[in-house]
Formats: C-alpha cells, structure tokens, sequence
C-alpha cells in the first residue's frame, strides 16, 4: 500500500552512492541515485554531498508521488487562462 493509503506504488529512494566523476563533468563529489516504482526505476547522477544528493533524491520522490496521486506541482503543466 502506498503512502496516500491506496494501493498505487509509490516512488521511493532506493539508493544513493558515490561515484566517480562522469566524463566530461568537472568536481570530484558526484553521487548516483536510483529511484523505484514497482519495476519502474530512475536513475539519476548529481555532484555535491552524499546529504545534498540523499536530499536532492528525496525531493523528486516527493514530487513524483504527488503526481502520480494526481496533485498540482511547480513540475507540472499549467493551464492556460
């Protein structure tokens, strides 16, 4: 069951590790993330703290979520007036 209480996956963080620099990026802190929904995974590469990162992921589950449960985000489409 989801965190909304029905029976829709949610999204959820399911790892966040260090990684080395991918090619052609400068900084030596980059970090990886894998975001999960049932089968369904994101991956996602983003420099900064294990913390930042972790938070960064964190953020775009909870983005993701409120989509999927049909809530309005500063990611979604706007309607026109």
């Amino acid at each position: 069951m989801s965190a909304s209480g029905t029976d829709k996956p949610v999204y959820r963080v399911a790892t966040v590790e260090k990684i080395v620099t991918p090619e052609g990026m400068a900084g030596n802190n980059w970090h990886r993330y894998v975001i999960l929904r049932g089968k369904s995974e994101i991956k996602g590469m983003k420099p900064g703290t294990l913390s930042s990162v972790t938070q960064h992921a964190e953020s775009v589950v909870e983005d993701l979520n409120l989509r999927a449960g049909g809530a309005s985000t500063a990611y979604s489409a706007r309607k026109r007036v």
